[in-house]
């Protein structure tokens, strides 16, 4: 009994061992295969998803390139009674500018469709898409956002036409609270104490125009005779041009300031960068010397490697500040 209870226990532990033994022994091969297996599986369910929504994704791709490449100034719309019409304004009113103005004619808009009246309408803009002179684009955005009186004492030393869109969506009065917190970033007697300009914009859903709004040169020219009692200044500018569905209106500056016009034209007052080299740059006419010298000269936020330890910068890290603050603060137009 000894000796079978001996033998009993030895097979026993024998046979533990060896469980053990054939457990260490498992190829190496079997776990890979494991995870070759996981992957196809995976890889096959990836393609499996991708082949269900590719049809999806072409046909999305083919109405998306068919939209883009339709002309960005002239495209479809429907009326209110239902009618689809092709709505044409801004060749018209640039080829109007083109056929009706004087070939050294300067027209006066906001920088986005500079390029355009310079491309279509052949003739100088104030500004366009180069944009990189934040204080020249200033300059444009407080002239159509202040008072129409400064607006003009502005305008009739840069230009001879001023064209604004209008017809309501992304018009220029829909873009015109931006303008202004532009204008303010740099003359900051616009919105004193504001960065946000908030004192400027719609008061409510209904589009009621705030008193600074109201005021402004951009307000009258865009709703001159379509709002009531809203009518440009007779003795400062003349309304030339509507366009059919009244996305374009354009209105000729009275008094421009030919001393200023001569002044630029004058290769003279250019500054080069080197005796006759190509690059040269133009200069403001004397006579908005006044205006300029409210400047503030602004540091884009961007703008890493200046040192900032001055007033100066201290000033103008207040004022992004306080800009910032109140775009969380407060609902913007």
């Amino acid at each position: 009994n000894t000796a079978g209870t001996s033998s009993t226990h030895v097979t026993s532990s024998q046979k533990k061992k060896k469980g053990k033994s054939e457990e260490a022994t498992v190829p190496a091969g079997a776990s890979s295969a494991d995870g070759d297996l996981i992957k196809k599986i995976i890889a096959a369910a990836f393609f499996a998803g991708f082949y269900g929504i590719a049809p999806v994704f072409y046909e999305n791709c083919n109405k998306m390139a068919v939209g883009l490449s339709h002309p960005s100034i002239m495209y479809k719309a429907q009326t209110n009674q239902g009618n689809i019409i092709i709505v044409d304004d801004y060749r018209e009113a640039y080829w109007w500018l083109k056929k009706n103005t004087p070939a050294d004619a300067r027209i006066l808009a906001w920088w986005d469709y500079g390029y355009q009246i310079a491309g279509i309408a052949n003739r100088t803009t104030v500004a366009d898409g180069n944009t990189w002179n934040h204080e020249h684009i200033a300059l444009l955005a407080r002239a159509l956002t202040h008072t129409e009186k400064e607006g003009h004492r502005v305008s009739r030393h840069l230009a001879d036409y001023i064209l604004v869109w209008g017809g309501g969506g992304g018009d220029d009065l829909a873009k015109s609270p931006h303008l202004a917190r532009i204008a303010n970033s740099v003359y900051r007697d616009m919105c004193p104490g504001d960065p946000t300009c908030r004192a400027f914009g719609y008061m409510d859903r209904n589009g009621t125009p705030s008193p600074m709004m109201e005021a402004s040169m951009l307000y009258k020219l865009h709703s001159h005779r379509l709002k009531p009692g809203v009518v440009a200044d007779p003795n400062r500018f003349q309304h030339v041009f509507d366009s059919k569905y009244g996305k374009v209106r354009i209105f000729k500056v009275l008094n421009v300031s030919q001393e200023s016009k001569k002044f630029v034209a004058d290769p003279a007052n250019r500054l080069c960068d080197i005796e006759g080299g190509w690059y040269c740059r133009g200069q403001y006419p004397p006579g908005l010397a006044n205006v300029l010298s409210k400047a503030k000269t602004f540091s884009q936020q961007e703008d890493f490697n200046k040192k900032r330890n001055s007033a100066k910068d201290s000033d103008e890290e207040e004022y992004l500040k306080k800009y910032f603050d109140n775009m969380v603060s407060s609902p913007m137009q």
